[in-house]
């Protein structure tokens, strides 16, 4: 994870431009030649480490590195045998690896080309255009776990607490949560139908799927609250929504800007668009002192709490910030200080409606 932390942080932060290749369906493909005299994994890991640090690849020695271990049937280079380090590699092999290169070439992902990723342990599907979660994802998904062991009283009529994402995506955080859990439930929402297949085959995958609400919604439709009314009174809020300002969206990564969904990047003029409707939704969902939790753009705290203050009808509170691991302020904790309005009594559904459908 290591890696991809930098490699991600450097897609957010730093310049770029928006790729020739706009689809993640490549038509288009142009490979190098078939390679010749390339036997072996530590050979073939040097020869498109070169390739892709020529045509300017971010972290190519890595990219390299992954492709070929993941043909070779491991998730690093590190953790294969080392006998396969330098056994020879059959032509099927030869093959795989220079089709997964030429997508990396192109400035797809790794977690793209790779079809999978880990998080907080779990290995999840991923496919485009669906979000990939950052590095600093998982600290939120900690923040959270710390929160929920200090509050005894955040629990549901079943023993856990009930919680709320908004955005799922890949159902990266709803998934660990769940997995972290084992009393707590989950309703996830999202407005895209990538997102909602990936979220219901990754709860399959790893056998959640009965502890999980997975619910298509747009939470920016007037009144979208109402269709979550029935699942009862929430503990907790958790939501990394979109919150890069809308100028900033160019210098995102070709990476980024040429694979992934806008929608779950793009927050508006600044970035505070979906995080607005997700304040202004929880007071109507929230049990009394339930908290929501935030990821967000450095510049947010300040504009958060300044526009929480000029709403005081949603009786919420900003209690905590909370630093990434570059020190840079990119978490919120915000808890309702009012009496919950709006939900009925808790009434999750029976388990046999909860089951993933094919």
């Amino acid at each position: 994870m290591e890696f991809w932390g930098r490699m991600l942080r450097a897609f957010l932060s730093g310049p770029g431009r928006r790729g020739a290749t706009q689809s993640w369906a490549f038509s288009s493909w142009q490979p190098t030649q078939p390679l010749s005299g390339l036997l072996n994994a530590t050979e073939l890991v040097s020869h498109w480490a070169a390739i892709f640090e020529k045509r300017g690849i971010p972290e190519a020695q890595e990219s390299s590195e992954y492709i070929v271990a993941h043909v070779l049937g491991a998730k690093t280079f590190q953790s294969l045998r080392p006998v396969l380090w330098t056994q020879p590699l059959t032509p099927w092999q030869l093959q795989c690896i220079q089709e997964l290169s030429s997508c990396r070439l192109q400035r797809m992902p790794v977690q793209y080309i790779l079809g999978e990723w880990d998080f907080q342990g779990l290995s999840l599907k991923m496919a485009p255009p669906v979000f990939i979660p950052r590095p600093e994802t998982e600290e939120l998904v900690e923040w959270v776990l710390e929160e929920v062991a200090q509050r005894s009283h955040a629990v549901g009529a079943q023993g856990g607490p009930l919680i709320l994402e908004v955005g799922c995506g890949s159902g990266a955080i709803s998934l660990s949560l769940l997995s972290q859990l084992p009393q707590s439930r989950v309703i996830a929402v999202d407005k895209g139908e990538a997102a909602i297949c990936l979220t219901r085959e990754n709860a399959q995958r790893l056998q959640l799927q009965d502890r999980i609400r997975i619910v298509p919604l747009d939470v920016t439709s007037e009144g979208s609250w109402a269709h979550l009314l029935p699942w009862g009174p929430m503990d907790l809020v958790v939501s990394n929504p979109p919150y890069v300002f809308h100028q900033d969206m160019e210098q995102l990564a070709p990476e980024i800007l040429s694979y992934e969904d806008p929608a779950a990047l793009d927050g508006g003029e600044k970035g505070m668009d979906i995080i607005t409707h997700v304040l202004g939704l929880a007071p109507r969902l929230l049990k009394d002192a339930g908290s929501i939790f935030l990821e967000v753009d450095p510049r947010h705290p300040e504009l958060v709490g300044g526009w929480l203050q000029s709403r005081p009808d949603l009786s919420l509170d900003l209690v905590a910030v909370r630093k990434d691991f570059c020190g840079r302020s990119r978490f919120l904790h915000i808890r309702r200080s009012g009496p919950q309005r709006g939900c009925p009594a808790d009434a999750w559904p029976k388990p046999q409606s909860a089951r993933v459908r094919g």
